[in-house]
């Protein structure tokens, strides 16, 4: 069985990414900041990754503005994969976006692309994991899209929104299988619009708050077209549907 390394590995994704990984036999050891490893600075990255024929990057930026996603997603994964490289590394595997090879204007998405075509031109065996959005972020958007009537203002784009549990078991596939060097989409089995996700799971919850279907709200910072965030043809699509995940997962207090 291999050593797996997770990169964000106490975070929602890693953390289930370990404990699938454990169980199937692998030694998978949790890497963040908590356990002494920062892809920023670089502290702890060539102790972690002693003996590690895998890692798997499913780390995310503190900050969502533009500069700063953009300069945490370059600088973390230029000095992963020259740590993983020194350390004799066989296979990359990173979590990103549905829709990053689409054209948008999303800053986060594009940190994202910047990301990826640094794994690409590497020249290191990877394995690229392109998830939707997830259901565990429905209060997120919400919370980051009301106006100021007070009204939850959402785009009608199309969103095929995923578990985060059937991410971590996409994830975790990838890092026990041979590198793809290449993309592979995963996705939930289900389309919404935009505000019919949000509505839908804020009335489920007792939310009252309005959800409006609104052609000039923005999602992330920019306006999106219908499908940039729905799969190609050939994702992989898991079987959880939004109405087995909401009453599983209570919103948090």
């Amino acid at each position: 069985m291999a050593k797996i390394v997770v990169i964000g590995g106490t975070g929602l994704i890693g953390s289930k990414v370990v404990s699938k990984l454990t169980a199937h036999g692998h030694e998978a050891i949790a890497a963040s900041p908590n356990t002494g490893v920062d892809t920023v600075t670089g502290e702890g990255l060539a102790a972690v990754l002693v003996g590690a024929d895998v890692v798997v990057d499913v780390s995310n930026s503190p900050s969502f503005e533009e500069k700063d996603v953009l300069e945490f997603f370059t600088t973390s994964t230029r000095n992963l994969l020259a740590a993983e490289a020194a350390a004799g590394v066989g296979h990359h595997v990173a979590l990103t976006i549905v829709g990053t090879d689409r054209p948008q204007n999303i800053p986060y998405f594009r940190a994202k692309t910047a990301q990826e075509k640094l794994i690409r031109e590497s020249g290191m065996p990877y394995s690229l994991v392109h998830a939707t959005q997830f259901f565990e972020f429905l209060g997120s958007i919400a919370d980051i899209s009301v106006g100021a009537d007070g009204a939850v203002h959402l785009p009608g784009a199309l969103i095929q929104p995923i578990a985060a549990e059937d991410v971590a078991t996409a994830v975790a596939r990838a890092a026990a299988g041979e590198p793809l060097n290449g993309d592979r989409e995963i996705a939930g089995p289900e389309e919404f619009t935009m505000d019919e996700f949000v509505r839908r799971g804020l009335a489920f919850r007792g939310d009252s708050r309005t959800v409006v279907q609104d052609p000039d709200a923005q999602y992330y910072g920019a306006h999106i077209d219908e499908r940039t965030l729905i799969p190609v043809d050939g994702a992989v699509i898991f079987e959880t549907t939004f109405e087995e995940w909401l009453p599983a997962n209570p919103p948090r207090g």
